[in-house]
């Protein structure tokens, strides 16, 4: 195993959706707290995840949907945000670790918010930032397409140089891993977000 590619949401960063159901809530857009609560990745989450709508528009959306909700760009952001409660800072030291003998890489289905919110303010450790632990990033919002589709795995491979055999792929969803593992890759599914900080993972 020459490459590692991990996955973003409860792979690197935590989330919480409760919270961010409350939150969204408290702005008056219960109608698309629903859309959180369910985990239901379709309408203006799912084009906003895939590229098809910018944050502008994502918010239009949001406040379309939710005729009681008045709030600002910057508030539904944050409410959306707020799914996300960071990436512990072991994971963090594990990357650096494990750089040191692997390439790594980043290959998550998730949105220009999120990931802004994560290089802003979680990434930054020990005067680190996201281009120092991973040799690229693939985010499906600037790809324009998502997991488990076969060909993102092709297009992250071939952008990245590197062969499927050689890799180890890290997500928390089963169905993404079983993508991954059609077209050579091998893969560990996560439960708790942990189990790649393990030596054993390498193995």
């Amino acid at each position: 195993m020459k490459n590692i590619i991990f996955d973003f949401g409860c792979v690197l960063v935590d989330l919480n959706k409760q919270r961010c159901v409350e939150a969204f809530d408290a702005i008056g857009a219960s109608e698309v707290s629903v859309y959180v609560d369910e985990c239901r990745q379709e309408d203006l989450f799912h084009n906003l995840e895939i590229g098809d709508i910018d944050v502008p528009t994502f918010c239009d959306e949001v406040r379309r949907k939710s005729p009681g909700c008045t709030a600002t760009d910057e508030e539904i952001c944050s409410a959306w945000n707020s799914l996300l409660t960071g990436i512990p800072q072991r994971r963090l030291q594990r990357i650096t670790e494990l750089k040191r003998r692997y390439r790594l890489f980043v290959l998550s289905n998730t949105n220009p918010i999120h990931w802004a919110k994560a290089v802003n303010d979680y990434f930054p450790y020990k005067g680190m930032n996201t281009d120092d632990y991973f040799e690229r990033v693939f985010l499906s919002y600037e790809m324009h397409m998502v997991k488990p589709s076969k060909e993102i795995f092709i297009e992250a491979l071939g952008r990245a140089g590197i062969k499927a055999e050689e890799t180890l792929f890290i997500d928390d969803s089963l169905s993404n891993c079983l993508s991954a593992e059609s077209v050579g890759i091998r893969t560990m599914h996560v439960t708790n977000g942990d189990e790649w900080t393990n030596e054993k993972c390498e193995r």
